[in-house]
């Protein structure tokens, strides 16, 4: 699946959910946390994602050049490349260990002799105070410092303390880390795409990542004789040659039915949905300010949105149909919300369909 999208934890956890027959919510959280085989980073589009931890550098390094645009972004604005490279070395130097963003922020300031103070911003609830770096004439918040120190590999997450998050450096904190150059790591990530989400364009992986298109383009050119052109559409899209007998021989059985979450890794791998979505119902499922709907996946394709609410040992699942659903269906709707119910720890699931 090519990583768990990962802003709502919750929505991540359930992604796994709907892939892994048997899982447990404490699989997941032992799995993060304990046995240290998933690993929370930023890498594509700047996105939080689980990945596996043995993958962290591939991964991170895969997504050079999309850390590349922010920082070419920083330096058309006149931030001093120099001064982020210091903070960022700070930064480095202090993840020996789990610290949250307070104690991060304080050791790197002490560290380097460099004042903190209150900058303004916007968070998703709205206008808010953060901490900053006082740089010359420029503020640089802790966050954004904070956010290029994960994009560069330096940064992943640590565990939870209290209701406040950690940041721990990756060869520090996973067992088996091991770096890698940036072009294997490319090429590493391009394949490991190809697999989730072929046929698929360089326009395609290029919005996946968030590098440019000439910079996509690059990494298919050095992929080269490992690629098979495939006309889709009326388009040109690609897979790997080694997994052409696989995916001629790949059958489904018909109704396949899932419940996919917020922001599920299914949905985001191409720039063209119809595949996915009819045009009807686009809205329903790709919403403003880059919002996705949970959605409901019948055979492959979105057939409505649905939602869950927790309480206690109660779990309520609403389901609301694109179109009247067959009952056969509405069947294996019930049953996976069920199965949700007991990944949750839950005793009682209803599901209402609307």
């Amino acid at each position: 699946m090519a990583g768990a999208q990962a802003q709502l934890m919750s929505a991540a956890q359930i992604s796994l959910w709907a892939r892994t027959r048997g899982l447990r919510l404490e699989d997941i959280e032992r799995a993060l946390w304990e046995d240290r085989t998933l690993v929370k980073i930023w890498c594509m589009r700047g996105t939080v994602h689980l990945v596996p931890a043995e993958d962290h550098a591939m991964f991170v390094r895969g997504c050079t050049k999309r850390t590349d645009r922010a920082l070419d972004w920083m330096a058309r604005a006149g931030i001093p490349i120099g001064a982020v490279d210091r903070l960022l070395e700070a930064v480095r130097q202090a993840l020996d260990r789990p610290r949250t963003r307070k104690e991060l922020a304080v050791h790197v300031s002490e560290s380097l002799g460099i004042k903190l103070h209150a900058k303004g911003g916007r968070g998703w609830g709205g206008p808010a105070d953060a901490a900053g770096f006082e740089v010359g004439d420029r503020t640089l918040s802790v966050g954004g410092i904070l956010f290029l120190a994960c994009m560069r590999g330096i940064a992943c997450s640590g565990p939870d303390r209290g209701n406040e998050a950690t940041f721990v450096r990756p060869d520090v904190w996973l067992p088996h880390w091991r770096d890698m150059p940036q072009e294997e790591a490319e090429e590493g990530l391009l394949r490991r795409y190809l697999r989730a989400f072929a046929p698929a364009s360089v326009q395609d992986f290029a919005l996946w990542t968030y590098m440019t298109i000439g910079g996509a383009r690059e990494i298919f050119e050095r992929l080269g004789g490992e690629l098979a052109s495939l006309s889709v559409g009326g388009r040109t899209a690609w897979a790997l040659r080694a997994d052409g007998s696989a995916l001629r021989r790949a059958k489904i059985e018909r109704p396949s039915v899932r419940l996919l979450p917020y922001f599920d890794a299914f949905l985001l791998g191409h720039k063209e949905k119809t595949h996915l979505v009819d045009a009807a119902y686009y809205k329903r499922v790709y919403r403003p300010q880059g919002w996705l709907s949970p959605v409901v996946l019948v055979d492959g394709r979105a057939a409505g949105v649905w939602s869950h609410e927790r309480k206690g040992a109660r779990l309520s699942v609403r389901v609301t149909p694109f179109r009247v659903m067959a009952q056969a269906t509405r069947a294996l709707v019930r049953e996976e919300a069920d199965d949700l119910g007991r990944f949750l720890g839950t005793a009682v699931v209803s599901t209402r369909f609307s």
